[in-house]
């Protein structure tokens, strides 16, 4: 069996500068999704222009599926029992920024689904898009309508008072249209949530200085974002950054969230 191959970044993929410095590359194979045919190692790059640290390459076609073909159980829906504690200081956080109360929340890669159920419960009506049939599905079997569709799929242009983007910015091999497709479906003053493991951050470089830092070997994960960095492109994508927070759902965890402006 041949090892699958990356799509090779021709530039940086934020600010499309071809200056691009190589920090290093390292073993993926203990990761618990890794299989082969999945390239044993992961090689990271950093802009010289814009300081954007990235892999040297994506998955794309047939190589993103056979990377998606397999999921932690955590991450499917139905598999853990409803944890409406771990979002609700968030889903309150968001709602307090909203125009008005409720409105329609998009969970764009909805993992368990738990964000989802907690921002039901709040009063939201909520939707998910996943690109795994099976999560979906499963989601649907819990109440929630779901469908299988990649966010640039989407055409429900100024819907949404909420789309959330957790631990998903950084498993899109272009980020800035993602961003820019995301302001497209929110309403005015609809409100952005991303979460991502924050690069740079002092646990982050704890976890460099024991040379334990789990985020290198991430097989689905192209970017790493520091908060200023990830603010500046929000800014850059007419998104005003509102808040930030420190989450304790895993390690280096990050929330941010941002308003939609007028371009």
């Amino acid at each position: 069996m041949s090892v699958i191959e990356r799509t090779p970044y021709e530039a940086c993929p934020l600010c499309g500068d071809e200056a691009i410095l190589d920090i290093g590359t390292y073993d993926c194979t203990r990761h618990p999704l890794y299989h082969p045919p999945l390239p044993p190692t992961i090689s990271w790059c950093e802009c010289y222009r814009c300081h954007h640290v990235f892999t040297d390459g994506y998955f794309e076609g047939s190589a993103a599926a056979e990377v998606m073909s397999r999921v932690s159980p955590s991450q499917v829906p139905g598999n853990a029992p409803h944890r409406d504690a771990r979002w609700r200081a968030v889903v309150d956080r968001v709602g307090a920024c909203c125009s008005r109360p409720g409105g329609e929340w998009l969970d764009v890669g909805f993992g368990d689904g738990s964000l989802l159920q907690t921002a039901q419960n709040a009063g939201f009506a909520v939707s998910g898009i996943d690109l795994r049939q099976e999560s979906v599905e499963r989601l649907a079997r819990l109440g929630i309508p779901a469908r299988r569709a990649a966010l640039e799929s989407l055409e429900e242009q100024a819907r949404y008072a909420v789309i959330s983007l957790a631990d998903v910015l950084e498993h899109m091999p272009f980020p800035r249209p993602a961003l820019e497709q995301a302001r497209r479906l929110l309403a005015p003053l609809g409100i952005l949530f991303v979460s991502l493991p924050e690069f740079g951050s002092l646990a982050w470089k704890e976890l460099d200085g024991r040379r334990s830092n789990p985020y290198w070997t991430e097989i689905e994960h192209y970017h790493n974002f520091s908060r200023p960095h990830l603010e500046e492109v929000l800014r850059q994508t007419n998104f005003e950054p509102l808040w930030h927070h420190p989450n304790g759902r895993y390690l280096c965890g990050l929330d941010v969230a941002a308003r939609r402006v007028a371009s």
